[in-house]
């Protein structure tokens, strides 16, 4: 039951499954987890086992590290593909995200303006409108909707406050469409409980928020490191190609990590 705290604020490059050479851009402290979930398949582990002691960088702080590593990487003669916001936890927790999205888009035009600025987000802070905006300037908006069902959302996501849904939902609706949804399909046992969400219990009404939301692009994925609860279980193959094809099959666009 091994787990990943990164370095902070700047790791990698690594390769992405998903998003291909990826600089990662950590806004929590390097010393523990920040997040407004506390999913049961998070690889940095739970966070009462990760309080931090060190405080989150700072904007400048973000700035500096970001413009170094790009410089060394120029020099390397390698540049990333994108910029992805993630790490130690939820990246818009941190009270200056929208001014370092801002300095990071500055910095990708200065150095590698064909690489995408990417954020991969629980989408519990997204009502707030400095995070809704920030979230509309960069290239990848990519939000968690793994269910739509508050009952599993409890026993998976563990929100650490108030979550509705059927809220998160209107607030992915009002992105218009420039929004990409990440969703984690799995099978296993959680504490004597079923966390399966690949059969249509889960995957009939998600399917329905998703063709209200009408994002550019759905991403589905599934377990791809350990995770700090035991019989946690991979989707198959099968699982997740039927789930792409039910999306593909209302004209939206579905990619697949096994």
């Amino acid at each position: 039951m091994s787990t990943v705290i990164y370095p902070s604020p700047i790791f990698g490059p690594v390769h992405s499954r998903r998003l291909g050479l990826s600089l990662g851009i950590n806004l929590l402290p390097a010393d523990g987890k920040v997040c407004s979930f506390d999913c049961i398949y998070c690889e940095c582990g739970f966070n009462e086992a990760h309080r931090p002691q060190l405080p989150m960088p700072t904007r400048q702080e973000v700035a500096e590290a970001l413009e170094q590593r790009l410089q060394q990487m120029q020099a390397e003669g390698r540049m990333p593909d994108v910029l992805t916001f993630a790490g130690n936890g939820e990246p818009t927790c941190h009270p200056h995200f929208a001014e370092i999205i801002d300095d990071v888009i500055a910095l990708r035009d200065k150095y590698c303006p064909e690489a995408k600025v990417s954020v991969l987000s629980n989408s519990t802070l997204i009502h707030r409108q400095q995070v809704h905006d920030a979230l509309l300037r960069v290239d990848n908006n990519i939000l968690k909707l793994d269910t739509v069902s508050p009952e599993y959302i409890r026993r998976v996501d563990h929100p650490q406050g108030t979550y509705d849904v059927q809220q998160v939902i209107e607030r992915l609706k009002a992105f218009n469409g420039r929004v990409i949804i990440q969703s984690m399909f799995m099978q296993g046992n959680c504490n004597g409980e079923n966390v399966d969400n690949t059969g249509d219990e889960y995957v009939l009404p998600w399917l329905e928020a998703i063709k209200e939301i009408q994002p550019r692009q759905v991403m589905i994925y599934t377990i791809d490191r350990e995770t700090p609860t035991q019989g946690l279980l991979k989707a198959t193959h099968e699982q997740l190609d039927r789930i792409a094809t039910l999306v593909r099959a209302e004209s939206i666009d579905c990619s697949v990590s096994y």
